[in-house]
């Protein structure tokens, strides 16, 4: 159910208005969706939902308790609010304890488009006919599929808190493999607006992929120099992004966690190549204007340049330690460079493209090493030129170590939302001596 502010803040105004706690916040998202997945030609499944969530959480001398229901009317409304005063009466005191935030200011969010939120399933279908198309013209099987809808949140607190954004998304996804199903290649995009997709070109780019019939190269484990495209760079400079936790720097669990105490703030730990930013006003990647609780999120360098600029907080982390509280975001730009993804591929003399990531996993915070799998496109370069597909690896690779020497990025595009449903804007990177561990058998 997508409501608009009005009603989202009629609903938030009867919870508060019941509520017999000493603080209470409202928490109300939903949305619509419909998608279509599709293989070898057809539509296999196809789904429209729409679904409403109100989190009800009640404060009572120091402690919160929470309940979720998906349901408006005043029962429903009045038994989560008890349940939830009872939760939080049941509680022992937390020290980590904030009250509900007051009035914000919030920067105009950049994320609706009127049309793309009302796409229907027609489109969708029109999207996967392009992947038919352009699979049927290169003699390979396609499967994927296309999603659109809209969302919203609303916050409203018993401090006098309002707060509503909404979002509209539109995203396709191709995979497609050859006719001996030995190779496969991958192209996805997703958009707050749907005329920022073309859907030609992420099939034609998938196709393009698949459309080998050379058994794939083999390549040793070891150290290799890599050309990664714009959604392999996306998602390592993700677990970056999440990384940069002030509490865990601040205890000493974290890779950003200077040597004798306090955190690595200030300092030059990566390549000068490295920016990495985010904001509601960025226009490829825009974030949100509501942040974790209620904090509103700001235009933010988190990496200037290779230097670590900031790191996130939560209000009760700052309440403690002191400093601002900067939420946790989930859309944003990692800046490019000039060299086009060609030139970097001429420029390697022996080399792997990888064209996504896969089962990515921190392991090791202190070091922060990251591990994963290739997948839907390897490809091996020699002497400046692609010769063949190549079977996917596993790596094992410390992030520090990866964006301390960026050789070259190229322009930024927009990805893939990746795993945590944000989006994000990458170049394309090339990286020497990153760290295959073993093969992979899969395609």
């Amino acid at each position: 159910m997508f409501l608009s502010a009005a009603d989202a803040k009629s609903v938030a105004d009867r919870v508060l208005a019941r509520s017999k706690a000493g603080g209470c916040v409202v928490s109300i998202e939903g949305g619509e969706e419909q998608s279509l997945r599709f293989a070898r030609a057809s539509a296999t499944t196809n789904a429209a939902n729409a679904e409403l969530s109100v989190r009800i959480s009640s404060h009572v001398e120091g402690c919160v308790g929470s309940v979720a229901i998906s349901s408006v009317d005043d029962d429903a409304i009045d038994a989560a609010l008890r349940r939830s005063e009872e939760i939080a009466r049941l509680l022992p005191a937390d020290p980590d304890y904030v009250a509900p935030l007051g009035p914000q200011d919030y920067a105009a969010s950049n994320r609706y488009d009127e049309e793309t939120g009302r796409l229907g399933l027609d489109a969708m279908a029109d999207f996967a006919a392009r992947a038919f198309a352009e699979g049927e013209r290169r003699r390979v099987e396609t499967f994927g599929c296309a999603a659109s809808g809209r969302r919203f949140e609303a916050l409203a607190t018993s401090a006098g808190l309002f707060a509503y954004d909404r979002r509209s998304d539109a995203e396709l996804s191709v995979t497609a493999r050859n006719a001996a199903d030995s190779w496969s290649g991958w192209a996805g995009a997703s958009d707050f607006r749907a005329a920022g997709l073309d859907a030609a070109a992420i099939a034609w780019r998938a196709c393009a992929k698949a459309a080998h019939d050379a058994p794939p190269a083999e390549i040793e484990p070891g150290r290799h120099t890599v050309v990664f495209e714009p959604a392999a760079t996306a998602e390592l400079a993700r677990f970056l992004l999440n990384a940069l936790d002030a509490r865990a720097a601040d205890e000493g669990r974290s890779f950003f966690s200077r040597a004798g105490g306090g955190t690595r703030l200030g300092e030059a730990l990566f390549d000068r190549k490295i920016t990495l930013r985010s904001g509601p006003g960025e226009a490829a990647a825009p974030e949100g204007a509501i942040g974790y609780e209620g904090v509103p999120h700001r235009a933010r360098l988190w990496i200037d340049k290779g230097v670590l600029t900031t790191l996130y907080r939560s209000r009760a982390w700052a309440q403690r330690a002191g400093g601002e509280a900067i939420p946790h975001v989930r859309n944003f730009v990692l800046e490019g460079g000039d060299d086009s993804l060609d030139s970097m591929i001429r420029a390697t003399k022996r080399g792997v493209l990888v064209t996504r990531l896969w089962y990515t996993n921190l392991v090791d915070r202190r070091g922060l090493l990251l591990t994963g799998l290739t997948r839907d496109g390897n490809f091996l370069i020699e002497n400046g030129r692609v010769v063949a597909p190549a079977k996917n690896m596993r790596f094992n690779q410390s992030l520090g170590a990866l964006f301390a020497r960026v050789a070259a990025l190229g322009p930024i595009e927009r990805t893939w939302r990746g795993t945590n449903g944000g989006g994000a804007a990458a170049p394309a990177m090339l990286i020497e001596d990153f760290y295959f561990s073993s093969k992979s058998s899969g395609i």
